[in-house]
């Protein structure tokens, strides 16, 4: 399963991409804490967030194509949810936050990623079967 998550091009390691959007995002929600006093969607978004990250490193130890394209899909629902916190965050607080830009465009990479993933190997899967 690890050969299908890593696909280590300079640019892309999915792992270490959404480990690095959870931390830039759980730094992001503290500032909006601290600098907002906005509680509820930053802590939604954290949740999301973070679990995203948690669902490609359960799914690199899947134990069945279908379970390895399962959980990348929690990801990708979880990926999608943070867009929506993000979002709800930007239309919310009244200041530009250029941050929160940045992560709803790493979400929505990361999303597209993720969705790119799960149908490439459900396509292979498919063809083995043939």
């Amino acid at each position: 399963m690890d050969k299908q998550l890593s696909m280590k091009n300079s640019q892309f390691d999915i792992k270490k991409r959404t480990f690095q959007f959870a931390l830039d995002t759980l730094k992001c929600c503290k500032q909006i804490v601290e600098h907002e006093k906005e509680y509820i969607l930053s802590k939604q978004l954290s949740r999301s967030a973070t679990s995203v990250g948690a669902n490609v490193r359960e799914a690199q130890n899947a134990i069945s194509k279908a379970d390895f394209v399962h959980k990348l899909s929690i990801a990708q629902k979880e990926c999608d949810e943070s867009g929506y916190w993000i979002e709800l965050l930007i239309a919310y607080i009244e200041t530009e936050n250029l941050e929160l830009n940045r992560l709803l465009n790493e979400s929505n990479e990361l999303l597209k990623i993720l969705s790119s993933i799960i149908i490439k190997t459900k396509e292979n899967n498919s063809q083995i079967k043939r």
